[in-house]
């Protein structure tokens, strides 16, 4: 597999594990200070938007049907000037060991639709990618020692941010 990243005016041709192709495209606006970030790789495929203005990071996953959305935190994601070059050195170089890598988990069954007072909160580009769909807030956790219901997709992957499903326990 294969990414092609475009960050105006550099590109980059990203392989990946399989020898498939994933499209990518970035775009960083610096005076509304965010960046739209979009991944096609089939199943994988997912749109992110970071809005440092407003201090959240949402995230489309198709294969979902839904929206992840949480607060931006300082110590575990990159700053807007970085995102571009940590998607690079992420993807081809998996193997160093990195800090940043953050576990964060929804709860399934509590999803919501936003309103006009949450829209106001996360920002028109993620009203615009959320909009009409179910939005779950992602809370930091723990490395999870089972895996199987986090999502693999996109930038979040890249950037080494787990989305997990909180798992109910059985009482």
């Amino acid at each position: 597999m294969k990414m092609f990243l475009c960050f105006l005016p550099q590109s980059y041709l990203l392989p990946a594990p399989n020898n498939e192709y994933v499209t990518g495209s970035m775009t960083i606006d610096n005076k509304k200070n965010y960046a739209d970030v979009h991944v096609r790789s089939g199943l994988y495929s997912s749109d992110t938007i970071f809005d440092y203005q407003h201090g959240y990071i949402a995230t489309r996953l198709f294969s979902r049907h839904a929206c992840f959305i949480m607060k931006i935190d300082e110590a575990s994601i990159p700053e807007l000037q970085d995102i571009g070059r940590q998607a690079f050195e992420r993807q081809t170089m998996r193997k160093i060991y990195s800090p940043r890598v953050m576990w964060v988990q929804f709860q399934s069954g509590n999803a919501m639709f936003g309103s006009i007072r949450e829209w106001l909160r996360y920002g028109k580009p993620i009203e615009q990618l959320c909009k009409g769909l179910p939005l779950y807030k992602l809370t930091k956790s723990e490395p999870l020692t089972n895996s199987n219901s986090c999502a693999s997709a996109g930038i979040p992957s890249i950037l080494g941010i787990n989305i997990c499903e909180r798992l109910r326990e059985n009482y």
